[in-house]
Order: structure tokens, then C-alpha cells, then sequence
């Protein structure tokens, strides 16, 4: 089957293309949001072609996976003609006046099943009539690297500063009072002095994905302080690594991490204990951590994902 699918969310991506297909991504000359093209900070493998838009239409796409609503135009005005579609919502909505009203853009597409990430998503977006179903998440299994020697709490997000308290960016102060915070993901630059931090108690780093899961396996404990969000592709990954979570209970996080993988609260006061139970003690973190793994792999496993999109594929298509 040749499958094109625009380069929009890397993590998510890396997973799909490890299927029994060919994944045509296009490619633009500027490499701009419509033509990205391979990943270069993920290792895809070689089933993944980069086409330019105009030779699109020769090139036998037997299926589209949308992610944006103004794909739906590119495909007619790249391909010139409709083949089979989905529509993979990787967000929880954020609407007004209220959440819950959000309507979702498939809904006025006729014909495209709408293919949530988690039930959270599913049950928050009002997709009127449209065909509706959940593949949770798939994480390529980066092996269980963590050793937790340095007494810190890895937290990863991308460009804290301006999500803000989507993010839950102003909450690191209180945690950073109760272990060193190191803060991964792309601008992230200045965090420090953004929230008034001594540097010592919040360090920044930038680093491609490669490089992201052996630096976050050297940290104690990972920390998901987001209030807002589908479902932290970081937080499955830290799962993967080993790690023991403490994590706000909002969104998905509920239903990802058992309650003998870590720590899930509202409560701050209870999250920060958790964090300083975990830097107390390293054989119970890692204990902890091998339980957060084997229910990732359980639930979050490549396998299931895979099988799981190879089911939704062969009907849109038969």
C-alpha cells in the first residue's frame, strides 16, 4: 500500500512508518509545513519517500492520512482526484466557548473516518455524525535505559515559555523547590530566567530525539506538569525508559499510568512529596520505573499500534 502523509507530528510519525508500506511524504523546495519532507532528527527507515507535490499525481497513493483540514484541499489540487481518507486528530480541542462544543473540521466532511490518539480526545470533540474511533499511542521501544543516577527530575516540553500554563510552565517554581528540574524540548532557552530560578534548580537543554531518551534515562524521575494536552508522547517514552512518573491527572494521564508506575494527583502538595520520595530513595524509583515500563509496553506497544492501523487501512480501502 503507498500511503501519503504529510510530516506534521515526528514522534507520532516515526511509529506509523514502521508498517509493511510505503509512506510518501512530500516535499517542498523551502521545506515549509506542506512539504517537510524526512524526518531529520528521527530515525525513519528507507520505506519513506520524499515526492515533490507535483508528481504526486503518478505516484499510485492508494490512501491519504489527513492531520490538518487545509490537507484536504492539497489532495485535490495535488492529486486530482480523492482516494481513500482518514483523519488522525492527534489534539485535544481547544475551542470556545467551550470545549466540549468544539466541533470538530471532519464533521463537515462526508465519507473521512476521524481516527482519535486517546478516549479523552474522542469524548471532548464533538465530531457530529462522522465515522469515529480511537488508536491509542505506538512507541518504537527505545529499551529500558534508565539508570537515574543524577538526582533530578527530567521534564520535557516544547517552547514552555509560550504555552505557558497549557503547559503548566508555572508550576516548575514549586517543583523546582523540591528537586533540580532539567527541562528538555525545543525553546526552552532562558527558562530559567523566565521564571526567576536560580539556574542551579532548572537547567534548559536542546536536544535532537536521538540523543533525548539516553540524557532523560539519567535522571531520577520524569515530571509531566501539563495541564492541557492529548497525551504527552514524552510521558509513553519515559514510561518506555523505565522511569517512575509523577504527573498532573489531567487529560489521558489518568489512564496511561497505573497507580504502581508513579504518582497521579491534582494535588501539588502530593506531586512534590512524590518527587522528593523518588530523589530520596533510588531503589524504590527504580521499582516503581520497571512497573511504569511493563505497563507502557502492555498498552503503548509498537505491535498493538501497528495492527491496529493495518485493520483501519485495509477497510477505507477495500
Amino acid at each position: 500500500m503507498r500511503i501519503l502523509i504529510w510530516h506534521v507530528h515526528g514522534s507520532w510519525t516515526t511509529a506509523f512508518v514502521q508498517g509493511p508500506h510505503t509512506y510518501i511524504v512530500p516535499v517542498t523546495p523551502d521545506r515549509g509545513p506542506d512539504g517537510l519532507g524526512r524526518a531529520r532528527t528521527f530515525d525513519w527507515p528507507d520505506s519513506v519517500v520524499e515526492l515533490a507535490p507535483e508528481r504526486l499525481r503518478d505516484a499510485g497513493i492508494d490512501v491519504v492520512i489527513l492531520q490538518r483540514p487545509h490537507e484536504y484541499a492539497l489532495v485535490e489540487q495535488w492529486l486530482g482526484r480523492r482516494p481513500p481518507m482518514v483523519y488522525l486528530e492527534h489534539n485535544a480541542p481547544h475551542g470556545s466557548p467551550g470545549v466540549p462544543d468544539t466541533r470538530h473540521p471532519v464533521a463537515a466532511v462526508p465519507g473521512v473516518p476521524l481516527v482519535h490518539v486517546t478516549h479523552f480526545n474522542r469524548l471532548m470533540w464533538d465530531a457530529g455524525s462522522a465515522d469515529t474511533t480511537v488508536i491509542e499511542h505506538g512507541i518504537v521501544d527505545p529499551g529500558p535505559l534508565w539508570s537515574g543516577e543524577i538526582p533530578h527530575a527530567a521534564v520535557a516540553v516544547n517552547e514552555p515559555v509560550r504555552r505557558g500554563r497549557t503547559t503548566g510552565t508555572d508550576l516548575l517554581p514549586v517543583f523546582a523547590r523540591a528537586a533540580p528540574l532539567d527541562v528538555f524540548g525545543m525553546g526552552t532557552d532562558g527558562l530559567a530566567d523566565h521564571l526567576h530560578l536560580p539556574p542551579g534548580r532548572c537547567r534548559s537543554h536542546e536536544l535532537v530525539q536521538r540523543d533525548l531518551h539516553s540524557a532523560m534515562a539519567l535522571r531520577r524521575l520524569y515530571l509531566h506538569p501539563v495541564r492541557w494536552t492529548s497525551l504527552g508522547l514524552s510521558l509513553l517514552e519515559a514510561m518506555h525508559l523505565g522511569m517512575p512518573v509523577v504527573a498532573l491527572a489531567t487529560t489521558e494521564v489518568t489512564e496511561a499510568v497505573p497507580p504502581d508506575a508513579g504518582v497521579v494527583s491534582n494535588r501539588i502538595d502530593v506531586l512534590t512529596d512524590a518527587v522528593r520520595d523518588f530523589l530520596a530513595d533510588p531503589l524504590h524509583a527504580r521499582q516503581v520505573g520497571e512497573r511504569a515500563r511493563a505497563a507502557a509496553l502492555a498498552r503503548y506497544g509498537l505491535p498493538r499500534f501497528l495492527d491496529d492501523w493495518e485493520r483501519l487501512l485495509k477497510e477505507v480501502t477495500r
